[in-house]
């Protein structure tokens, strides 16, 4: 499977210009693409501020996103302000080539800005089937929790990261993605954004790939850019029989 990382400087609560953005360098891709993955809430920063930016599920930005899967044939991923029985949440959206889609919620909202106060926790894990890869994405926050991210029975090969992760806390961000594709023997994707919000927060992305044994694909990167990465199924299980350490992990349930 070969996936784009795209890392950008969000222009904030603007959706016009980051679709815009968006859609230049989508249809500017290649079209072996598989995978296209977009940092969270990719139209508009990590705003607080839903009242301003939020869409209803089959608003502006998902019709946006449906289009460009269909016209280029790709998978796309990235996350953004949905309002549903007036309630806002921090939604990531999985769209398919057929513009069909599956959705994820954040569950661990980061509460160190009061995104709890304002968004709806999510409850349910989503694990996606594409072109013969379990994906599992995950937003943010969710990183630091590992037990929700944590495989079960092997039940994912990719774990995905979207996120507005700040630079001063950037060598959390690197060790943590490190972290979870050894302890679950996935390919670990994180895609971050780029850049300086109103706010002063200073994004230096670090988007990276790593394999299910903790090695860059894509060493953390701090630019304005795309970066590809063609990922191998067959290695990954050759891996995961060889050193078998999934067969000896605990059992649990999250409730």
């Amino acid at each position: 499977m070969k996936i784009a990382l795209i890392q950008f400087d969000t222009i904030w609560e603007d959706k016009h210009t980051n679709l815009k953005y968006i859609e230049d360098k989508i249809l500017s891709l290649s079209n072996d693409i598989d995978l296209v993955v977009l940092p969270e809430m990719f139209t508009t920063g990590f705003t607080m501020n839903p009242q301003n930016v939020a869409e209803q599920e089959n608003g502006t930005t998902l019709k946006a996103v449906q289009n460009l899967a269909k016209l280029k044939d790709i998978a796309i991923v990235g996350s953004w302000v949905t309002e549903e029985d007036q309630k806002y949440y921090n939604r990531l959206y999985f769209v398919f080539p057929d513009g069909s889609y599956k959705t994820y919620n954040k569950r661990h909202l980061f509460t160190l800005v009061g995104e709890e106060k304002v968004y709806e926790p999510g409850t349910e894990k989503l694990i996606v089937s594409y072109k013969g890869w379990n994906i599992c994405p995950l937003v943010c926050y969710d990183l630091r929790f590992p037990v929700h991210s944590r495989i079960v029975n092997q039940n994912y090969d990719v774990l995905l990261y979207v996120a507005s992760w700040p630079d001063r806390r950037i060598y959390a961000w690197d060790s943590l993605l490190k972290a979870r594709a050894i302890e679950n023997m996935s390919y670990v994707v994180g895609v971050n954004r780029f850049g300086t919000d109103p706010n002063r927060i200073e994004y230096s992305g670090h988007s990276q790939t790593l394999d299910y044994m903790g090695n860059y694909l894509i060493e953390p990167f701090s630019d304005q850019d795309i970066k590809i990465i063609e990922l191998d199924k067959e290695q990954l299980l050759k891996a995961r029989t060889k050193f078998a350490f999934l067969n000896d992990a605990d059992e649990f349930e999250i409730k």
